[in-house]
């Protein structure tokens, strides 16, 4: 499992899509958005934790086919489906692989960026600890639903319907959590619901991911 992590950490740095994209679209989506809601500081302090999430989520978005579709051209994807290894184990290494190069990345870059929306002192913390695990969840999501469309001519635009009601869920406890201390509000109940988002999706959606790979690979 750690060989076949390093290897798709490799293929991502190699191939162009990985980190570079994601922090390239997550920049920006910072530097548009005052261009077209005003300099107004203070509005941009409101908005900024929902601008930032929406951003990640985008930028998670912009890579998920990527996922599968080069093992599936080159034949690494039957190879391993016929290999002594748990499907399931498949998909949560490739779900930690892109979650490296691009939802990692965002989350420690993300402070600079909320430089940019005049994001308050106190949101910060809150920011990165949100990004952290919801990042992972966006991941582990779009795996599945990459593992779905899977071998679907022009299957980019499927993918994004599929997945993006599922990130609903992840995107409103995130920005509530980052958002949380600037409406005087508590963020430790946002960040537990999303905690637990996070681990249900790491511990059942691997198992389904499976479940459809080996359907679309008969």
């Amino acid at each position: 499992m750690i060989a076949l992590l390093i290897r798709d950490l490799r293929i991502a740095m190699r191939a162009g899509g990985g980190a570079g994209l994601g922090l390239a679209f997550f920049l920006m989506v910072v530097i548009f958005v005052p261009l077209g809601v005003g300099p107004e500081t203070q509005l941009l302090s409101r908005i900024a934790p929902g601008i930032l999430w929406v951003g990640a989520l985008l930028a998670c978005l912009l890579t998920l086919d990527r996922i599968f579709a080069l093992d599936f051209e080159d034949g690494t994807l039957d190879a391993l489906l016929c290999a002594p290894l748990p499907l399931s184990g498949v998909v949560l290494v490739k779900s930690i692989a892109h979650w490296l190069v691009t939802g990692l990345p965002l989350t420690l870059i993300s402070p600079l960026l909320g430089v940019l929306l005049n994001l308050p002192a106190e949101g910060y913390f809150w920011l990165m600890a949100s990004l952290l695990p919801g990042t992972l969840s966006l991941s582990v999501i779009g795996a599945f639903g990459a593992a779905l469309t899977v071998g679907v001519r022009r299957g980019g635009l499927l993918l994004s319907l599929l997945v993006l009601p599922l990130y609903v869920p992840t995107l409103v406890f995130g920005a509530e959590c980052a958002s949380a201390l600037m409406n005087l509000k508590d963020p430790v109940a946002p960040f537990i619901f999303l905690l637990v988002i996070t681990l249900g999706s790491v511990a059942f959606l691997p198992m389904a991911g499976a479940m459809a790979l080996r359907a679309n690979l008969r």
